[in-house]
């Protein structure tokens, strides 16, 4: 054995192919397997792996159930990147295996699904990791430090944006079909606001009042939030996923000794204390968050994309899908 880590790969899509450049070279990976309902895409990964000096060619299978039955004891990690609404069967199916798990972003869909995810995982005790850029970021990991040491004072509220030429983006693709994708814009881009409210928050919400308009599409285009936490802060929070060519967010927390301003990927961050504004901090958004996963795996990094962040964020998402079929009927989130 060589002592790399053995990786499989659920869902041989665009993702995966374009991280899959960058972890074929890293010295403590080597891909096994993955699988792929898609010939195509499974040899387009296969050809990537092929393409790095040295690399092995990795088992290829259409069915990710058939992977990890005959490939459990040739497997120490998996990484799954499929679309939304596959992730929590497919990350439960990991976890009862006994594999360590850098899950694509959204964890799963709803708090059913959450909550079953992570019985699989203490019953195992594997690692989950879900692939929020923004929860790995240098930039957040540090606000969330500094905001739990109490150097910024108590939260006040939160008001946070994001927008993306979203709706023309991705016409046609899964993305916008709603037995996959879990969602629209909200869910997608979106899911990227939330998980870094959810995780700098440091507190459950409590009550959710939302509006959505599909916009003519059959899932959320644009989708208006405001929000109680548990701690009493108040938040709202706005998504736009039509609009002219570009993506952008703006994160702002409202503390009662400074204002921190944030993008939901951690590219860049702003601290105002008193009168004085420092200047932006900018961060490269991860290009290759394995590096992070293993820090986390290895105990060197806190578990920003843990299973109960990833539940903090099924509760906002399922309170804030129940407000807006009930046209903005408050929603009580009950832990």
């Amino acid at each position: 054995m060589s002592g790399k880590l053995r990786l499989g790969v659920i869902g041989a899509g665009l993702k995966a192919a374009e991280y899959a450049e960058s972890w074929v070279k890293m010295p403590e990976i080597e891909f096994a397997a993955l699988a792929d309902t898609t010939a195509a895409s499974r040899q387009r990964l296969i050809d990537v792996c092929l393409a790095a000096a040295g690399a092995p060619e990795p088992k290829g299978f259409e069915d990710y159930r058939q992977m990890l039955a005959e490939c459990q004891g040739e497997l120490d990690i998996v990484y799954v990147s499929t679309p939304h609404a596959f992730h929590a069967e497919q990350a439960t199916a990991v976890a009862e295996a006994g594999l360590d798990l850098f899950l694509e972003k959204p964890m799963v869909t709803t708090v059913a699904e959450a909550e079953r995810l992570i019985a699989a995982q203490k019953k195992s005790g594997v690692t989950i990791v879900t692939a929020f850029q923004g929860g790995l970021s240098p930039l957040v990991l540090d606000t969330r430090r500094r905001a739990l040491a109490g150097e910024f004072g108590e939260l006040i509220a939160i008001s946070g944006m994001i927008w993306e030429s979203w709706s023309s983006n991705y016409d046609g693709h899964w993305k916008q079909q709603p037995d996959i994708s879990g969602g629209g814009f909200m869910f997608d881009t979106g899911a990227h606001m939330m998980n870094t409210v959810c995780l700098l928050a440091n507190s459950d919400f409590d009550s959710v009042s939302a509006y959505m308009n599909n916009r003519g599409r059959r899932v959320d285009i644009a989708t208006a939030v405001s929000a109680r936490l548990k701690n009493g802060a108040l938040a709202t929070l706005t998504a736009a996923g039509e609009g002219p060519p570009g993506c952008a967010s703006y994160i702002t927390f409202f503390y009662s000794k400074a204002i921190v301003r944030i993008d939901a990927w951690g590219g860049w961050r702003e601290i105002s204390v008193g009168r004085t504004a420092e200047p932006r901090e900018q961060a490269e958004i991860l290009g290759n968050p394995m590096k992070n996963f293993l820090a986390i795996r290895e105990g060197k990094m806190e578990n920003s994309g843990s299973v109960e962040m990833g539940l903090r964020f099924a509760r906002l998402w399922d309170a804030i899908k129940e407000s807006a079929a009930a046209d903005g009927a408050s929603v009580r989130i009950v832990a």
